[in-house]
């Protein structure tokens, strides 16, 4: 394993930041993995590292297209963006897409990737996004005061852990992407 980050992300705002700091740390040829639950915010993340990579189009939610292109404005990578929620078999369904050929010149994002998309690289990050929801927690790791928070203190936070996996991730120090 490389390195691994956990950190909270109080608002969407804040989740579309995280996105353009992990951003500013890929390049062509790197996996992105994200899970979490749905209306986690894996969309979201995914529009901050558009922004981050400089592409062009609106990032949305493949879901009914599965894959959608986003090539560079600026000359950088283009952003491969997967929901691959819909595809029920493995990598062989996978294989379809031709992600293995656009994976050298290309950032791949795939939501729902998890069990599915591994053997494409084994360099890879994998970030988990977890809903912190309400109660003692939510004070704690958001503050009372925290725009997040809700009535009485319930909040609708995200716990982010973000996780390098291989040797293109041993020497990146992921704790900065808790820098705002």
């Amino acid at each position: 394993m490389g390195s691994q980050t956990t950190l909270t992300v109080a608002t969407a705002e804040r989740m579309t930041g995280l996105g353009r700091r992990i951003a500013a740390l890929l390049r062509p040829g790197d996996l992105v993995l994200l899970s979490g639950e749905l209306g986690a915010g894996k969309t979201t993340l995914t529009r901050g590292l558009g922004e981050g990579l400089g592409v062009r189009g609106a990032v949305t939610s493949p879901t009914f297209v599965i894959a959608r292109v986003h090539p560079s404005l600026i000359g950088g990578p283009a952003l491969v963006h997967v929901d691959a929620y819909r595809l029920g078999g493995g990598l062989d369904e996978m294989e379809d897409l031709d992600l293995d050929v656009s994976l050298p010149e290309s950032v791949i994002v795939v939501e729902w990737g998890e069990g599915k998309v591994e053997q494409l690289s084994e360099d890879r990050l994998e970030v988990r996004i977890e809903r912190t929801l309400g109660g003692a927690e939510a004070d704690l790791v958001l503050g009372p005061s925290c725009p997040a928070a809700g009535k009485e203190g319930e909040a609708d936070g995200r716990r982010v852990t973000v996780t390098g996996l291989g040797g293109r991730w041993d020497d990146v120090d992921l704790t900065v992407l808790g820098d705002n």
